[in-house]
């Protein structure tokens, strides 16, 4: 089996950074953190990414928001691309909560308007075990394309070559049978995460 590192690598260069997908643009009343530490020296730098879960909305927003109850933390856009073509898998090493995550891959946009600025989303759901340290994998071609969280309805493949950014995000509600849901707090530890030729 061969695999790449990729979260180890951005970590050391500062390339992780927390966003609050819309919920900070928008009335919702989420809030997350993301904090890298220096677990010791043999596992290097680890992410936490925590915080709350709220379906509240800001009283008086002029937004008109269908949905709220949802936090995650994307990388920076890549310098150039990230070319996975040689992988077919993405590993991660997480300890969870029982929630429900979604992994986010980001390539180069193509599929919904090429010569936008956003990029092409393609998403998979990751349950990881409370408490526990546990090596989730999912194949790229269980990576759906997504636009604004919702399902695109067509037979599209994902281009593994012009990959320009990945994310993890949680919403309290939807997900996986048996994953927990609702409002309320939620913790995600990240050891790592690989590309893998399997």
């Amino acid at each position: 089996m061969c695999s790449a590192l990729i979260l180890k690598r951005n970590l050391k260069n500062g390339i992780c950074t927390l966003t609050q997908n819309m919920e900070s643009s928008c009335p919702g009343l989420s809030s997350a953190s993301l904090e890298i530490t220096d677990a010791d020296a043999d596992a290097g730098l680890r992410g936490v990414f925590s915080g709350n879960l709220s379906l509240d909305l800001i009283e008086g927003s002029s937004w008109r928001m269908r949905r709220s109850g949802f936090c995650g933390m994307r990388s920076k856009k890549f310098d150039g691309f990230i070319d996975l073509d040689a992988y077919d898998t993405i590993a991660m090493r997480l300890r969870g909560d029982g929630r429900c995550y979604i992994s986010t891959i980001y390539t180069e946009n193509w599929v919904n308007s090429p010569g936008q600025q956003e990029d092409n989303s393609w998403q998979a759901f990751i349950l990881a075990p409370k408490d526990t340290w546990h090596i989730a994998k999912i194949p790229l071609d269980r990576y759906l394309p997504t636009w604004r969280g919702n399902v695109i309805d067509a037979k599209l493949e994902m281009n593994p070559s012009r990959i320009v950014g990945m994310s993890l995000s949680v919403n309290a509600e939807g997900g996986v049978p048996g994953a927990r849901t609702g409002p309320g707090d939620f913790k995600l530890g990240i050891d790592w995460i690989k590309a893998l030729r399997t």
